[in-house]
Protein backbone atom coordinates (compact mmCIF):
# COMPACT_ATOMS: atom_id res chain seq x y z
CA UNK A 1 0.00 0.00 0.00
CA UNK A 2 1.60 3.70 -1.14
CA UNK A 3 1.99 5.99 1.06
CA UNK A 4 -1.69 8.27 0.45
CA UNK A 5 -3.33 5.37 1.26
CA UNK A 6 -1.68 4.21 4.59
CA UNK A 7 -2.54 8.03 4.89
CA UNK A 8 -6.12 7.55 4.13
CA UNK A 9 -6.83 4.53 6.26
CA UNK A 10 -5.18 5.92 9.22
CA UNK A 11 -2.66 4.87 11.98
CA UNK A 12 -4.29 1.53 12.77
CA UNK A 13 -6.10 -1.06 9.59
CA UNK A 14 -3.79 0.53 7.25
CA UNK A 15 -5.02 -2.53 4.44
CA UNK A 16 -8.96 -1.04 4.82
CA UNK A 17 -9.84 -0.65 1.13
CA UNK A 18 -13.09 1.33 0.38
CA UNK A 19 -15.48 -0.22 -1.94
CA UNK A 20 -15.75 3.27 -3.14
CA UNK A 21 -12.54 4.11 -4.46
CA UNK A 22 -12.83 0.68 -6.22
CA UNK A 23 -16.38 1.67 -7.71
CA UNK A 24 -14.57 5.33 -8.81
CA UNK A 25 -12.26 3.42 -10.60
CA UNK A 26 -14.13 0.87 -12.07
CA UNK A 27 -16.13 4.21 -13.59
CA UNK A 28 -13.30 5.49 -14.91
CA UNK A 29 -12.44 2.62 -16.75
CA UNK A 30 -15.67 1.26 -18.17
CA UNK A 31 -17.30 1.56 -21.54
CA UNK A 32 -20.79 1.90 -22.61
CA UNK A 33 -22.34 -1.38 -22.04
CA UNK A 34 -23.18 -2.68 -18.32
CA UNK A 35 -23.63 -5.19 -16.06
CA UNK A 36 -27.32 -4.82 -14.42
CA UNK A 37 -27.71 -6.52 -11.27
CA UNK A 38 -31.03 -6.11 -9.69
CA UNK A 39 -32.93 -7.97 -6.49
CA UNK A 40 -36.28 -8.44 -6.16
CA UNK A 41 -38.46 -8.83 -3.03
CA UNK A 42 -41.68 -8.85 -1.84
CA UNK A 43 -44.89 -7.32 -3.91
CA UNK A 44 -42.85 -6.66 -6.84
CA UNK A 45 -40.48 -4.30 -5.04
CA UNK A 46 -36.72 -4.27 -6.55
CA UNK A 47 -33.45 -2.70 -6.43
CA UNK A 48 -31.11 -2.38 -9.06
CA UNK A 49 -27.56 -1.31 -9.47
CA UNK A 50 -25.54 -0.99 -12.99
CA UNK A 51 -21.89 -0.90 -13.60
CA UNK A 52 -19.70 -0.37 -16.67
CA UNK A 53 -18.31 -2.74 -18.07
CA UNK A 54 -14.06 -2.45 -18.12
CA UNK A 55 -12.42 -4.05 -21.39
CA UNK A 56 -12.28 -7.73 -21.10
CA UNK A 57 -14.54 -7.30 -18.41
CA UNK A 58 -14.87 -11.49 -18.26
CA UNK A 59 -11.36 -12.26 -17.44
CA UNK A 60 -11.23 -9.34 -15.08
CA UNK A 61 -10.67 -10.32 -11.60
CA UNK A 62 -10.91 -7.06 -10.11
CA UNK A 63 -13.59 -6.21 -11.68
CA UNK A 64 -15.60 -9.78 -10.90
CA UNK A 65 -14.90 -8.96 -6.73
CA UNK A 66 -16.33 -5.50 -7.26
CA UNK A 67 -19.35 -6.81 -9.26
CA UNK A 68 -19.36 -9.85 -6.14
CA UNK A 69 -19.57 -6.81 -3.54
CA UNK A 70 -22.10 -4.75 -4.88
CA UNK A 71 -24.41 -7.79 -5.64
CA UNK A 72 -23.96 -8.50 -2.03
CA UNK A 73 -24.67 -4.95 -0.69
CA UNK A 74 -27.58 -4.65 -3.04
CA UNK A 75 -28.75 -7.71 -1.48
CA UNK A 76 -28.51 -6.37 2.25
CA UNK A 77 -28.96 -3.18 1.91
CA UNK A 78 -32.79 -4.14 0.57
CA UNK A 79 -33.86 -8.27 0.38
CA UNK A 80 -34.98 -10.24 -2.05
CA UNK A 81 -35.35 -13.61 -3.06
CA UNK A 82 -34.79 -13.24 -7.12
CA UNK A 83 -31.66 -12.31 -8.28
CA UNK A 84 -31.95 -10.53 -12.02
CA UNK A 85 -28.55 -10.39 -14.27
CA UNK A 86 -27.71 -8.71 -17.52
CA UNK A 87 -24.46 -8.87 -18.98
CA UNK A 88 -21.23 -10.97 -19.72
CA UNK A 89 -22.15 -14.70 -19.50
CA UNK A 90 -19.52 -15.51 -17.21
CA UNK A 91 -19.66 -12.80 -14.87
CA UNK A 92 -23.34 -13.53 -14.43
CA UNK A 93 -22.97 -17.92 -14.21
CA UNK A 94 -20.26 -16.99 -11.33
CA UNK A 95 -22.74 -14.75 -9.66
CA UNK A 96 -25.14 -17.08 -9.88
CA UNK A 97 -23.41 -20.10 -8.63
CA UNK A 98 -22.34 -18.07 -5.64
CA UNK A 99 -26.15 -17.62 -4.87
CA UNK A 100 -26.80 -21.06 -5.12
CA UNK A 101 -27.94 -23.20 -2.17
CA UNK A 102 -23.99 -24.34 -1.77
CA UNK A 103 -22.56 -21.75 -3.52
CA UNK A 104 -20.39 -19.15 -1.23
CA UNK A 105 -23.43 -17.20 -0.71
CA UNK A 106 -25.11 -20.23 1.10
CA UNK A 107 -25.38 -18.65 3.89
CA UNK A 108 -27.12 -14.99 2.72
CA UNK A 109 -29.70 -17.50 0.61
CA UNK A 110 -30.94 -19.27 3.20
CA UNK A 111 -31.61 -16.67 5.43
CA UNK A 112 -33.21 -14.35 2.65
CA UNK A 113 -35.61 -17.99 2.23
CA UNK A 114 -35.93 -17.73 5.80
CA UNK A 115 -37.47 -13.91 5.34
CA UNK A 116 -39.62 -14.23 2.17
CA UNK A 117 -40.45 -17.78 2.84
CA UNK A 118 -39.49 -18.50 -0.82
CA UNK A 119 -35.94 -20.04 -1.71
CA UNK A 120 -33.27 -17.97 -3.61
CA UNK A 121 -33.80 -18.09 -7.57
CA UNK A 122 -31.69 -16.34 -10.67
CA UNK A 123 -32.57 -15.47 -13.87
CA UNK A 124 -30.99 -13.86 -16.95
CA UNK A 125 -32.37 -11.25 -18.86
CA UNK A 126 -31.61 -8.73 -21.80
CA UNK A 127 -30.42 -5.49 -20.30
CA UNK A 128 -33.57 -4.01 -21.83
CA UNK A 129 -35.76 -6.20 -19.86
CA UNK A 130 -34.48 -5.52 -16.39
CA UNK A 131 -36.99 -4.23 -14.39
CA UNK A 132 -36.80 -0.08 -12.82
CA UNK A 133 -36.21 0.00 -9.18
CA UNK A 134 -39.16 0.51 -6.51
CA UNK A 135 -39.90 0.44 -3.01
CA UNK A 136 -42.95 0.38 -0.74
CA UNK A 137 -43.86 3.69 1.01
CA UNK A 138 -45.00 3.11 4.59
CA UNK A 139 -45.65 5.84 6.57
CA UNK A 140 -45.00 5.41 10.56
CA UNK A 141 -44.16 6.45 13.66
CA UNK A 142 -43.95 10.12 15.52
CA UNK A 143 -47.13 9.80 17.58
CA UNK A 144 -46.43 11.08 21.49
CA UNK A 145 -49.87 11.86 22.27
CA UNK A 146 -50.90 9.42 25.73
CA UNK A 147 -48.96 7.32 27.62
CA UNK A 148 -46.38 5.22 25.89
CA UNK A 149 -43.54 2.91 27.17
CA UNK A 150 -40.47 1.74 24.34
CA UNK A 151 -38.32 -0.65 24.32
CA UNK A 152 -34.93 -1.22 22.16
CA UNK A 153 -33.56 -4.35 22.49
CA UNK A 154 -29.55 -4.96 22.05
CA UNK A 155 -27.05 -7.77 22.43
CA UNK A 156 -25.90 -6.98 25.58
CA UNK A 157 -28.76 -4.40 27.26
CA UNK A 158 -32.15 -3.43 26.29
CA UNK A 159 -33.50 0.13 27.02
CA UNK A 160 -36.77 1.32 28.58
CA UNK A 161 -38.53 4.51 28.13
CA UNK A 162 -41.69 5.85 29.82
CA UNK A 163 -43.15 8.83 27.73
CA UNK A 164 -46.30 10.97 28.75
CA UNK A 165 -47.76 13.48 26.44
CA UNK A 166 -44.23 13.56 24.75
CA UNK A 167 -41.87 14.24 27.54
CA UNK A 168 -40.12 11.64 28.60
CA UNK A 169 -40.25 10.58 32.33
CA UNK A 170 -38.34 7.55 32.67
CA UNK A 171 -35.04 5.99 30.72
CA UNK A 172 -33.23 3.25 31.63
CA UNK A 173 -30.89 0.87 30.21
CA UNK A 174 -31.00 -3.35 31.45
CA UNK A 175 -28.69 -5.86 30.99
CA UNK A 176 -29.43 -8.83 29.91
CA UNK A 177 -27.84 -11.51 27.18
CA UNK A 178 -30.04 -12.90 25.05
CA UNK A 179 -28.03 -15.03 22.90
CA UNK A 180 -27.30 -17.14 26.06
CA UNK A 181 -30.80 -17.55 26.24
CA UNK A 182 -32.22 -21.12 25.15
CA UNK A 183 -35.88 -20.78 26.35
CA UNK A 184 -38.35 -18.04 24.78
CA UNK A 185 -39.75 -17.70 27.98
CA UNK A 186 -36.67 -15.63 29.12
CA UNK A 187 -36.87 -13.27 26.52
CA UNK A 188 -40.54 -12.46 27.36
CA UNK A 189 -39.64 -12.34 30.76
CA UNK A 190 -36.67 -10.10 31.21
CA UNK A 191 -38.33 -7.95 28.82
CA UNK A 192 -41.86 -7.80 30.46
CA UNK A 193 -40.15 -6.80 33.77
CA UNK A 194 -38.42 -4.00 32.16
CA UNK A 195 -41.64 -3.05 30.64
CA UNK A 196 -43.47 -2.99 34.40
CA UNK A 197 -40.60 -0.68 35.62
CA UNK A 198 -41.19 1.72 33.64
CA UNK A 199 -44.76 1.75 33.59
CA UNK A 200 -44.76 2.14 37.18
CA UNK A 201 -43.85 5.76 36.21
CA UNK A 202 -47.12 6.29 34.49
CA UNK A 203 -50.45 6.73 35.60
CA UNK A 204 -51.36 4.49 32.75
CA UNK A 205 -50.21 2.84 29.62
CA UNK A 206 -52.05 3.14 26.58
CA UNK A 207 -49.33 2.00 23.79
CA UNK A 208 -46.08 -0.10 23.50
CA UNK A 209 -43.66 0.39 20.68
CA UNK A 210 -40.35 -1.73 20.34
CA UNK A 211 -37.02 -1.38 18.41
CA UNK A 212 -35.07 -4.80 17.92
CA UNK A 213 -32.43 -6.29 15.94
CA UNK A 214 -33.61 -8.88 12.86
CA UNK A 215 -36.23 -8.92 10.64
CA UNK A 216 -39.88 -7.79 11.68
CA UNK A 217 -42.66 -8.93 9.65
CA UNK A 218 -46.10 -7.92 11.29
CA UNK A 219 -44.58 -7.83 14.67
CA UNK A 220 -43.18 -11.11 14.45
CA UNK A 221 -39.07 -11.44 14.71
CA UNK A 222 -38.57 -13.39 11.40
CA UNK A 223 -34.86 -13.95 11.95
CA UNK A 224 -32.87 -11.79 14.84
CA UNK A 225 -29.25 -12.75 16.32
CA UNK A 226 -30.96 -12.32 19.89
CA UNK A 227 -32.20 -15.72 18.99
CA UNK A 228 -29.65 -17.45 18.20
CA UNK A 229 -29.29 -20.02 21.24
CA UNK A 230 -32.86 -21.05 20.95
CA UNK A 231 -33.26 -24.42 19.78
CA UNK A 232 -35.59 -24.85 16.18
CA UNK A 233 -38.30 -26.51 17.45
CA UNK A 234 -38.92 -23.32 19.75
CA UNK A 235 -38.11 -20.60 17.45
CA UNK A 236 -42.18 -20.02 16.32
CA UNK A 237 -42.37 -19.10 20.14
CA UNK A 238 -39.59 -16.76 20.17
CA UNK A 239 -41.09 -15.06 17.12
CA UNK A 240 -44.08 -13.85 18.94
CA UNK A 241 -42.99 -12.76 21.88
CA UNK A 242 -44.40 -8.95 20.95
CA UNK A 243 -48.01 -10.33 19.92
CA UNK A 244 -47.87 -12.60 23.26
CA UNK A 245 -46.81 -8.76 24.85
CA UNK A 246 -49.98 -7.15 23.25
CA UNK A 247 -52.56 -10.20 23.96
CA UNK A 248 -50.66 -9.52 27.97
CA UNK A 249 -50.96 -5.50 28.03
CA UNK A 250 -54.45 -5.23 26.22
CA UNK A 251 -52.89 -2.27 24.52
CA UNK A 252 -51.20 -1.54 20.77
CA UNK A 253 -47.95 -2.82 19.61
CA UNK A 254 -46.29 -1.61 17.37
CA UNK A 255 -42.56 -2.98 17.25
CA UNK A 256 -39.81 -2.08 14.14
CA UNK A 257 -36.26 -3.04 13.01
CA UNK A 258 -33.71 -0.88 14.96
CA UNK A 259 -31.79 0.49 12.35
CA UNK A 260 -35.34 1.88 10.91
CA UNK A 261 -36.02 3.40 14.83
CA UNK A 262 -33.07 4.70 14.57
CA UNK A 263 -33.59 6.93 11.18
CA UNK A 264 -36.99 7.60 12.26
CA UNK A 265 -34.68 9.19 16.28
CA UNK A 266 -32.97 11.29 13.80
CA UNK A 267 -36.01 12.88 11.82
CA UNK A 268 -37.68 13.12 14.65
CA UNK A 269 -35.16 15.22 15.92
CA UNK A 270 -34.69 16.97 13.39
CA UNK A 271 -37.29 17.50 11.38
CA UNK A 272 -36.01 16.19 8.16
CA UNK A 273 -36.65 13.27 5.93
CA UNK A 274 -34.26 11.72 3.05
CA UNK A 275 -32.21 9.74 6.40
CA UNK A 276 -29.99 7.23 6.77
CA UNK A 277 -29.78 6.40 10.44
CA UNK A 278 -26.70 4.29 11.70
CA UNK A 279 -26.23 2.50 15.34
CA UNK A 280 -23.19 1.79 16.41
CA UNK A 281 -23.77 -0.91 19.07
CA UNK A 282 -23.16 -4.72 19.48
CA UNK A 283 -23.51 -5.04 15.58
CA UNK A 284 -24.78 -2.40 13.30
CA UNK A 285 -28.22 -1.22 12.50
CA UNK A 286 -29.12 0.83 10.16
CA UNK A 287 -32.44 2.18 8.54
CA UNK A 288 -33.62 4.57 5.98
CA UNK A 289 -36.27 7.04 5.56
CA UNK A 290 -37.15 8.29 1.78
CA UNK A 291 -37.79 12.04 1.16
CA UNK A 292 -41.33 12.12 2.01
CA UNK A 293 -40.53 10.83 5.22
CA UNK A 294 -41.47 7.44 5.16
CA UNK A 295 -40.14 3.47 5.22
CA UNK A 296 -38.82 1.74 2.33
CA UNK A 297 -40.07 -2.23 3.29
CA UNK A 298 -35.99 -2.44 3.02
CA UNK A 299 -33.95 -4.54 5.00
CA UNK A 300 -30.91 -2.47 5.74
CA UNK A 301 -29.29 -5.00 7.25
CA UNK A 302 -25.95 -3.26 7.04
CA UNK A 303 -23.96 -5.47 9.77
CA UNK A 304 -24.06 -7.98 6.72
CA UNK A 305 -23.08 -5.28 3.65
CA UNK A 306 -19.68 -5.09 2.48
CA UNK A 307 -17.62 -2.18 3.56
CA UNK A 308 -13.52 -3.58 2.49
CA UNK A 309 -12.11 -5.02 -0.43
CA UNK A 310 -9.04 -6.30 1.34
CA UNK A 311 -8.65 -9.91 0.89
CA UNK A 312 -7.13 -10.29 4.26
CA UNK A 313 -10.53 -8.67 6.41
CA UNK A 314 -11.76 -10.01 9.11
CA UNK A 315 -14.68 -11.87 8.92
CA UNK A 316 -18.18 -11.89 10.40
CA UNK A 317 -18.45 -14.97 12.96
CA UNK A 318 -22.44 -15.06 12.00
CA UNK A 319 -21.87 -15.24 8.28
CA UNK A 320 -17.97 -15.62 7.60
CA UNK A 321 -17.73 -13.21 4.98
CA UNK A 322 -14.94 -10.47 5.09
CA UNK A 323 -15.01 -7.23 4.93
CA UNK A 324 -18.67 -6.47 5.94
CA UNK A 325 -20.22 -3.70 8.04
CA UNK A 326 -20.32 -5.50 11.55
CA UNK A 327 -16.91 -5.16 12.06
CA UNK A 328 -16.40 -1.35 11.30
CA UNK A 329 -19.05 -0.06 12.78
CA UNK A 330 -20.17 -1.56 16.12
CA UNK A 331 -18.12 -2.39 19.26
CA UNK A 332 -16.88 -5.75 17.35
CA UNK A 333 -14.97 -2.91 15.39
CA UNK A 334 -13.77 -1.13 18.37
CA UNK A 335 -12.22 -4.89 19.49
CA UNK A 336 -10.51 -5.75 16.38
CA UNK A 337 -9.00 -2.16 16.30
CA UNK A 338 -7.57 -2.84 20.01
CA UNK A 339 -6.12 -6.11 19.31
CA UNK A 340 -4.49 -4.62 16.01
CA UNK A 341 -3.15 -1.93 18.46
CA UNK A 342 -1.63 -4.19 20.68
CA UNK A 343 -3.85 -4.18 23.68
CA UNK A 344 -4.82 -7.24 25.52
CA UNK A 345 -7.98 -7.86 26.79
CA UNK A 346 -8.66 -10.96 29.43
CA UNK A 347 -9.50 -14.07 27.33
CA UNK A 348 -13.09 -14.18 28.34
CA UNK A 349 -14.03 -10.74 28.57
CA UNK A 350 -17.24 -9.96 26.64
CA UNK A 351 -17.38 -7.37 24.40
CA UNK A 352 -19.36 -4.81 25.83
CA UNK A 353 -16.55 -4.48 28.60
CA UNK A 354 -14.50 -4.49 26.24
CA UNK A 355 -16.08 -1.44 25.25
CA UNK A 356 -15.86 0.16 28.35
CA UNK A 357 -12.48 -0.54 28.74
CA UNK A 358 -11.59 1.36 25.77
CA UNK A 359 -13.83 4.72 26.66
CA UNK A 360 -12.48 4.66 29.94
CA UNK A 361 -9.19 5.08 28.26
CA UNK A 362 -10.53 7.47 26.17
CA UNK A 363 -11.60 9.40 28.76
CA UNK A 364 -8.46 9.50 30.17
CA UNK A 365 -6.26 10.96 27.03
CA UNK A 366 -4.94 7.49 26.37
CA UNK A 367 -3.92 8.44 22.69
CA UNK A 368 -3.69 4.34 21.20
CA UNK A 369 -8.04 4.63 22.32
CA UNK A 370 -7.87 8.09 20.16
CA UNK A 371 -6.85 6.04 17.26
CA UNK A 372 -9.51 3.47 17.44
CA UNK A 373 -11.88 6.09 17.55
CA UNK A 374 -9.97 7.91 14.26
CA UNK A 375 -9.83 4.58 12.50
CA UNK A 376 -13.77 3.99 13.15
CA UNK A 377 -13.93 7.79 11.54
CA UNK A 378 -11.85 6.57 8.62
CA UNK A 379 -13.99 3.65 7.93
CA UNK A 380 -17.48 5.84 8.12
CA UNK A 381 -15.78 8.73 5.97
CA UNK A 382 -15.63 6.09 3.02
CA UNK A 383 -18.80 4.71 3.73
CA UNK A 384 -20.89 7.29 3.33
CA UNK A 385 -20.84 7.92 -0.79
CA UNK A 386 -20.67 4.02 -0.42
CA UNK A 387 -23.59 3.85 0.87
CA UNK A 388 -25.32 7.06 -1.21
CA UNK A 389 -24.96 4.53 -4.14
CA UNK A 390 -27.58 2.65 -2.86
CA UNK A 391 -29.78 4.93 -0.41
CA UNK A 392 -31.10 8.57 -1.90
CA UNK A 393 -30.25 10.43 1.56
CA UNK A 394 -29.05 13.88 2.34
CA UNK A 395 -28.27 12.99 6.07
CA UNK A 396 -26.17 10.46 8.22
CA UNK A 397 -27.45 9.86 11.74
CA UNK A 398 -25.19 7.81 13.60
CA UNK A 399 -25.30 6.92 17.22
CA UNK A 400 -25.44 3.95 20.01
CA UNK A 401 -23.33 2.29 22.32
CA UNK A 402 -20.24 2.54 20.26
CA UNK A 403 -20.51 6.59 19.69
CA UNK A 404 -21.05 7.40 23.06
CA UNK A 405 -18.65 10.04 25.21
CA UNK A 406 -15.10 11.91 23.60
CA UNK A 407 -15.12 8.68 21.35
CA UNK A 408 -18.36 9.78 19.34
CA UNK A 409 -17.09 13.57 18.51
CA UNK A 410 -13.78 11.54 17.43
CA UNK A 411 -15.76 9.59 14.57
CA UNK A 412 -17.74 12.12 13.60
CA UNK A 413 -14.93 14.63 13.28
CA UNK A 414 -12.76 11.76 11.35
CA UNK A 415 -15.41 11.03 9.23
CA UNK A 416 -16.03 14.74 8.09
CA UNK A 417 -12.38 15.21 7.22
CA UNK A 418 -12.49 12.41 5.25
CA UNK A 419 -15.59 13.62 2.98
CA UNK A 420 -13.94 16.75 2.65
CA UNK A 421 -10.28 15.41 1.67
CA UNK A 422 -11.77 13.36 -0.78
CA UNK A 423 -15.28 13.53 -1.46
CA UNK A 424 -15.77 17.55 -1.27
CA UNK A 425 -18.65 17.94 -3.36
CA UNK A 426 -20.57 15.20 -1.33
CA UNK A 427 -19.66 16.92 1.87
CA UNK A 428 -21.63 20.25 0.74
CA UNK A 429 -24.20 17.56 -0.35
CA UNK A 430 -24.62 14.68 3.12
CA UNK A 431 -24.72 16.50 6.79
CA UNK A 432 -23.60 13.40 9.17
CA UNK A 433 -24.23 14.21 12.71
CA UNK A 434 -24.76 12.54 15.82
CA UNK A 435 -27.96 14.02 18.44
CA UNK A 436 -27.22 14.87 21.81
CA UNK A 437 -25.23 12.03 24.60
CA UNK A 438 -28.64 11.78 26.11
CA UNK A 439 -29.97 10.17 22.97
CA UNK A 440 -27.83 8.47 21.69
CA UNK A 441 -28.04 6.20 24.60
CA UNK A 442 -31.55 5.91 25.13
CA UNK A 443 -32.82 7.78 21.88
CA UNK A 444 -34.17 4.78 20.01
CA UNK A 445 -36.49 3.64 22.91
CA UNK A 446 -38.29 6.76 22.89
CA UNK A 447 -38.53 7.06 19.09
CA UNK A 448 -39.79 3.47 19.46
CA UNK A 449 -42.49 4.31 21.97
CA UNK A 450 -43.88 6.44 19.12
CA UNK A 451 -44.56 3.86 16.57
CA UNK A 452 -47.98 2.53 17.55
CA UNK A 453 -51.06 5.22 16.71
CA UNK A 454 -53.64 4.94 19.54
CA UNK A 455 -56.96 4.37 19.04
CA UNK A 456 -59.25 6.80 19.40
CA UNK A 457 -63.49 6.51 20.12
Amino acid sequence: MNDAARKQAGVLDVEFQPLMAALTQARAAGGKEQLSIAWEREEGCVARHDLPLPPNAETDENFFHLAERVTKFLLWSAGGWKLLLAGPEKICARLAADYDAKGRRAFDADLMQRVYGKPMTVERRAFSGMPTARDAAMSVGGHLDGCRLGFDLGASDYKISAVREGEVVFSEELPWTPRDYTDPEQHFQKLNEGLKLAASKLPRVDAIGGSTAGVVVANRIMVASLFRAVPAEKYAAAQDIFLRLQKEWQVPVEVANDGDVTALAGAMSLGVTAILGVAMGSSEAAGYLDRRGRLTGRLTELAFAPVDLNPAAPPDEWSGDLGVGVQYFSQQAVNKLALMAGIVFPDKQPLPERLKEIQTRMARGDDTARQIYEAIGKYLGHAVPWYREFYDFDHLLILGRVTSGQGGEIVLDGAKKILKADYPALAEQVNVFMPDEKARRVGQSVAAASLPQLKRS
